[in-house]
This record gives structure tokens, C-alpha cells and sequence, in this order.
């Protein structure tokens, strides 16, 4: 199994210069928002590649421990036929072989024959079978062995990756709680007109859905709408930007990680003249730096969890960011 590298931590956050206009307030409020948006993906990209490190390094020590067992079962195979293996190969060294000649030659009948013939036939086969089992049970044992080795060290880079994780985990979050601190500043600065520019027009109108797993998605999502915008929230009550996502398609039956950058590695790419209701949308100067997920209903329109201080709300193609990057299908 592959994995992203981690990624790069954002710096702390450094408190802005007071604004001086209504618009600069905003503007704050929205730079702080994004960087802080940046930082909770960093932050929920390395928890799920820290679930898929622990995940590996559970299925090493399983395959150590079976091929532990492959190896005691193998050995003791090996053990049971190698008496006759060895007692073969000694008759055989000691000239004490038989053929159907010597048979023919010693007999006093032909009946004698057949019988001395067809007893030959049974040990020569008796033996062979003998060889097959304890060779095959020797390379088994090999070949266990070298697993169990695999196992091992697959299971001493999972454990020291998972490691690493845990700590860069430990260090985003730090970082995030600090721009989080930043952001409520920002808040504060914001007047009624700034709150409700943020917010934007409320649409609550009806969007048909597609049939099949997509639409379901697709309906669940627009159902969310209204709802607090937290950061790594995935519901029911408040959501973040995959955290949208993710529950949308999980009541579809489809399961996504919470992580945008994640989620991107899932399903087909799409251009944007191709969109259909569904698919996912991607924003981010480039795949290890995407930091927002919005969901396609079709009419260049969207339905996303945005930012801090907006609700789940429907939004044009370009509303999800300046940076669109791509698209993807997750089903059909």
C-alpha cells in the first residue's frame, strides 16, 4: 500500500494589523478563514493517513502471526514425512532398488510377476508421494519464513510512520487551535454588513436529484442546508467541507475518508463541461494543496460548507474559490 507524504504544516498565525474599513474587516476575516481552512485540511489529511498507517501495521502483525502458524504446521509436515524420505534415500544409496526385471527374474510364475510387479507399484508410489508432501512442505516453510521477515519490517515502517503522524497531528492542531484564536479576532471586527455579505443570499429552492447513488448524495447534501459551518465536523448537526461530503455519500452507501485532498484520489476526473449532479469538485493550487470539496447539483451550481460563519448553503462554481482545480465522479 502507497501513502501521501505528509503534509507540510502551515506556519502560526501571526495576528493581522487592526482593519481600518468595513471591507478590510472582511477581507481579514476571509485571508484567516483560508489559512485556517488550510491548516484543518493538513490536519485531517494526516489523521487519515495515520488510520491507513495503524490499518497496515495491524494486517503486518497478522501476516506475521499467520505465517508463524503456515511455518509450525509446515515444519511439522516436514518432520512427519522426512523417516521416510530418509529411510528412502538410504535403501536407495544401499543399491536395495527393485525393478519389474528383478521381479521377473526372481518369480517362479508369471503370476508371481504381476503380484511382485504391482507391489513395486504401490511403494514406488507410496514413496513419491512421500518426497512430493515433505518437498512441498519444506518450501512452504520457506517461504513463511520470508513473510513472516516481510511482515515484520512492513510492521516497523507502519509503527514508525504512524509515529511521526501522531506528532505532526499534535503540531497541526496546535497550529489550527491558533488560527482558530486569529479568526475570532477577525470575527469580532465584522459589522452587521460585513456578517451578512459573508453569509450571502439564502436559497432554499428545489433541485432534482438524479437517480442512483449520486442523487441520493446529492439530496442529503441539500438537505444540510442552514447548518453550522465547524471545523471537522461531519455531522449531523454542523459540518466542515468533506465533512459534507462525506456524510452525503455515506447515506448513499458509499464511503469517503474526511479529507478533501483524500477524497480526490476516489472516483473518475471530469472536465467541467462534462459535470453532472454529484460529482465533487476540488479547489487548491494543486493536488497536495487542495483545501476545499463542493458538491455539483447541476446549473453551474453547487451546495458546500464554505468557511466559518456561513451555513451550509447552495453557491455558484466559482463561490467554492477562486482556485478550482478539478472534478471527480465517485459513482456511474
Amino acid at each position: 500500500m502507497t501513502f501521501s507524504p505528509t503534509p507540510a504544516l502551515a506556519q502560526p498565525a501571526q495576528p493581522p494589523a487592526p482593519p481600518t474599513t468595513a471591507s478590510e474587516a472582511l477581507q481579514q476575516y476571509n485571508d484567516v478563514a483560508k489559512r485556517a481552512e488550510q491548516v484543518n485540511e493538513d490536519l485531517l489529511k494526516a489523521q487519515t493517513d495515520l488510520q491507513a498507517r495503524n490499518a497496515d501495521f495491524d494486517k503486518a502483525n497478522a501476516d506475521v502471526a499467520m505465517a508463524a502458524e503456515t511455518e509450525k504446521q509446515a515444519k511439522a509436515l516436514e518432520e512427519q514425512f522426512r523417516g521416510q524420505v530418509d529411510a528412502l534415500a538410504s535403501a536407495s544409496f544401499q543399491g536395495a532398488r527393485f525393478n519389474k526385471i528383478s521381479a521377473l527374474l526372481t518369480g517362479s510364475s508369471a503370476d508371481d510377476f504381476l503380484e511382485r510387479a504391482s507391489a513395486l507399484n504401490v511403494l514406488a508410489s507410496d514413496n513419491q508421494d512421500a518426497l512430493d508432501k515433505y518437498t512441498r512442505a519444506v518450501a512452504t516453510a520457506t517461504d513463511a519464513r520470508k513473510l513472516a521477515e516481510d511482515g515484520q519490517r512492513r510492521a516497523a515502517e507502519a509503527k514508525a510512520a504512524a509515529e511521526k503522524l501522531t506528532a505532526d497531528i499534535t503540531k497541526t492542531q496546535q497550529d489550527l487551535k491558533a488560527q482558530l484564536t486569529t479568526l475570532d479576532q477577525a470575527r469580532s471586527r465584522l459589522s452587521a454588513k460585513d456578517k451578512s455579505d459573508l453569509v450571502g443570499p439564502v436559497d432554499d429552492g428545489v433541485y432534482l436529484a438524479p437517480s442512483g447513488s449520486a442523487g441520493k448524495a446529492m439530496d442529503v447534501a441539500l438537505a444540510q442546508r442552514g447548518k453550522p459551518y465547524v471545523w471537522g465536523a461531519e455531522g449531523p448537526g454542523s459540518f466542515d467541507c468533506s465533512g459534507l461530503v462525506l456524510y452525503a455519500y455515506r447515506a448513499a452507501g458509499v464511503s469517503l475518508p474526511h479529507s478533501s485532498r483524500a477524497q480526490y484520489g476516489y472516483g473518475k476526473s471530469v472536465s467541467r463541461s462534462e459535470l453532472q449532479p454529484g460529482d465533487l469538485l476540488f479547489y487548491g493550487g494543486s493536488v497536495g494543496s487542495i483545501h476545499h470539496v463542493a458538491m455539483y447539483i447541476g446549473g453551474g451550481k453547487i451546495v458546500h460548507a464554505s468557511t466559518s460563519g456561513v451555513p451550509v448553503k447552495t453557491d455558484s462554481i466559482d463561490g467554492g474559490g477562486r482556485d478550482y482545480l478539478g472534478a471527480k465522479r465517485i459513482v456511474g
